[in-house]
This record gives C-alpha cells, structure tokens and sequence, in this order.
C-alpha cells in the first residue's frame, strides 16, 4: 500500500486550511505594518520638513517687521504713539487672520493613516464575506 507524501498530508484536511489560513493572515499584517512603517516615516518626514520651513518663515517675518517698524518710526518719529498704535492693530488683525488659516488648513488635512485604515477595513470586508460563502464543513 503506498502512503501519501508528506508535504501533501500536511496540506490536506482541516489542520492544512487553518495552517494556509494563519498563513495568510500572517502575510496580510506583515504587509500592513509594513505600510503603517512606511506612512509613519513619511509623515515623519513631512513634518519636520514643514517644522523648518516654519520656523524659518517666521525668522524672517520677524525680521522683516522689526526692519519694518523701524523704518516707520524713523519717518514719523514726531507721531511715534499714533504710529505704534496703528502698527499694534494691524499686527493683532495679521495675528488672527494667521491663526484661522493655520486651524482651518488643519482642519482639511487628510487622516495621516487613510490608506492603511482603508486597507484594514478592505482585509475585513473580504474575511467576512469569505467567512460568509464558505461551505459548512462535514464532520468527520
């Protein structure tokens, strides 16, 4: 009598599709975290790419005013007070015009991780509809 391989008992059976079945399990959150690394690192990336170019913004900006103020007072040094008045509204009105655009582009920014959320709930669909449409095994 000639007895099946080995690789092809292993295979077959209930125990052969929970080994595939884990298998392929262990396949998808490799690759998902694999994608997560990935969008960690980009995001990563971008964020201090942003922080610079921020901060570097601002130096000027201050500079720029402080230059600026200067030069005005200069002009009109005999109104100085009316000159610092106005200078001190239009500052505060930059101020929180700056603010709202900072909160509403904030606001509008994707989800950091959209793709592997959608990736994820894409996995879950697919299980439970295989889950679903599987046959009701025969016991044995």
């Amino acid at each position: 009598m000639a007895s099946a391989p080995r690789g092809a008992a292993a295979g077959a059976g209930p125990i052969g599709a929970v080994r595939r079945m884990l298998s392929t399990l262990l396949d998808l959150a490799q690759t998902r975290l694999q994608l997560i690394g990935n969008e960690i690192r980009i995001e990563k990336h971008r964020a201090l790419q942003m922080l610079a170019q921020v901060l570097l913004a601002m130096f000027c900006a201050c500079m720029a005013l402080l230059m600026a103020v200067g030069l005005v007072l200069a002009l009109w040094w005999e109104q100085r007070i009316a000159v610092l008045s106005v200078l001190l509204v239009l500052f505060a009105a930059a101020a929180f015009w700056l603010q709202h655009l900072v909160r509403s582009r904030r606001a509008m920014q994707d989800h950091p991780f959209a793709a592997s959320l959608a990736e994820l709930q894409e996995d879950l669909r697919q299980l439970k509809e295989t889950a679903q449409h599987a046959p009701p095994q025969e016991p044995r």
